[in-house]
């Protein structure tokens, strides 16, 4: 089964993904409040009204860290099913190591270096297991991961794609 067959028409919420690399290390936030609250994550959310993805994932970035990038290469796209909620999130991932500015917290995310031998996958969302190889390859993907709850995957699909 391919994941344009499961996601097909579903109704969807765009949401933005991005990760801050540098040397061998990834800047992740500690998610402060709202969902995902206690997880560790790359920096993103919704889009506001007439913007595009690219300018969702720069205005987040900022705002959650403090950190500006005109350099964030689109890497994957993840479609995430709550069994509670019919409408799926849509989430484009970007990385970077190309930015500028200074790190730091916001009311949102509290940031913070990890080594890419010592990334915290006990404490960051389950799917991130699955697809984090690829963005660290730099192979660009597809995932879709269906949860009973906030900790319980009950399907998923991930494939490598050529174009996104």
């Amino acid at each position: 089964m391919t994941i344009s067959s499961i996601v097909g028409n579903k109704a969807k919420k765009l949401f933005t993904l991005a990760f801050i690399r540098r040397d061998n290390q990834v800047l992740l936030g500690l998610k402060k409040r709202g969902f995902g609250v206690g997880k560790w994550n790359g920096f993103g959310g919704k889009l506001n009204p007439n913007e595009t993805l690219i300018d969702a994932a720069q205005r987040e970035l900022e705002e959650e860290c403090g950190l500006r990038s005109d350099h964030l290469a689109k890497m994957g796209v993840l479609y995430f099913e709550f069994e509670d909620n019919p409408v799926l999130m849509e989430v484009h991932v970007f990385q970077t190591s190309d930015f500028t500015g200074e790190v730091k917290e916001s009311e949102e995310m509290k940031p913070q270096w990890y080594d890419l031998r010592d990334v915290p996958f006990s404490r960051m969302w389950p799917d991130d297991v699955f697809w984090w190889p690829y963005l660290l390859e730099e192979r660009k993907f597809t995932g879709y991961f269906k949860y009973k709850d906030q900790e319980t995957i009950v399907d998923y699909v991930i494939e490598e794609t050529a174009a996104l």
